[in-house]
């Protein structure tokens, strides 16, 4: 048995109490230099907790999921944000939770649109890079240090993640 969450689209109102979405469209720019580039300046910030901390920059190639998709667990970063930004234009399903008592609430599903990224806030809870049809080059921006900055939670029951109305 699985319990069904719909995705729908990932706005930045819906997704602030998770985290940032990062996108160009309908944020504020400046031009920068000599005119040549537009900056799109501070989408998210980047935490990096605790003693030794720092904030890096890698590269990760999803596996594609298809839909509907069962969603067995979740995981947090309690020392620190994520940031998930694609290299291609394909959407990617972002899935959160509330934290209720230290473990996942009920999760949130959205699908992201052209060119947008997120940010996951130090300790939410969230799906792994889950691309859609497709493998999905992404940068990931997280922290390295002393610590352990993983946690996992598994669901008795999955969730099935299926393409909302």
């Amino acid at each position: 048995m699985t319990r069904d969450i719909a995705l729908r689209p990932l706005t930045r109102a819906a997704f602030a109490p998770f985290g940032d979405v990062i996108a160009a469209a309908g944020a504020r720019s400046h031009p920068i230099n000599g005119g040549m580039c537009d900056r799109h300046h501070a989408l998210a910030a980047a935490e990096a907790l605790g003693e030794g901390a720092r904030t890096i920059i890698s590269l990760g190639r999803g596996r594609p999921y298809a839909l509907p998709l069962d969603l067995p667990m979740l995981e947090r970063h309690p020392l620190g944000s994520q940031a998930w930004i694609p290299l291609h234009d394909r959407p990617f399903a972002v899935i959160v939770a509330p934290d209720e008592g230290g473990r996942p609430g009920t999760p949130v599903a959205f699908i992201t649109g052209p060119g947008e990224g997120v940010n996951y806030h130090a300790n939410i809870w969230h799906a792994p890079v889950t691309p859609l049809g497709a493998p999905g080059d992404f940068a990931i921006i997280d922290r390295d240090g002393p610590g352990t900055n993983l946690e996992e939670f598994t669901f008795s029951t999955p969730w099935r993640i299926v393409l909302g109305a």
